[in-house]
């Protein structure tokens, strides 16, 4: 992000774009700033297929999260909103599909969400900004 951008959620934003450098919208595109994530996994703070880690300042998703139970999941790397739309989605939608998963969490639905995301950034389906 360039310097100067506002301290809220990038769907908050009413041109995101206009705030990205262009490194950081390559970055964004290709997936590869979510590479420092997987330090997280290792200590196990996130696991690979989960609710999407909340920015401190979304309020209402965390809200809404928490409302339907969500929150007590470990946030993922991946999840099953984030193959449904990334980017894309408004927060109660994305809230929906997380409690989806939560109902319908198993190894072969998480199996079956890793390749999901690794087609969709191969693909780069979903990405906004």
């Amino acid at each position: 992000m360039r310097v100067g951008t506002p301290a809220v959620a990038t769907h908050l934003l009413a041109d995101a774009k206009s705030h990205l450098t262009p490194i950081g919208s390559f970055l964004r595109k290709s997936s590869l700033d979510e590479l420092p994530q997987l330090w997280s996994i290792l200590v196990g703070d996130m696991s690979f297929v989960g609710p999407r880690p909340a920015l401190f300042n979304q309020h209402d998703l965390i809200a809404l999260r928490t409302q339907h139970g969500v929150h007590a999941l470990v946030p993922g790397l991946t999840g099953w909103a984030q193959v449904n739309g990334r980017d894309e989605l408004p927060i109660p939608d994305k809230v929906k599909l997380d409690v989806e998963y939560l109902q319908r969490q198993s190894l072969w639905f998480d199996i079956r969400i890793l390749w999901l995301t690794f087609v969709k950034v191969l693909r780069r389906d979903g990405v906004s900004h």
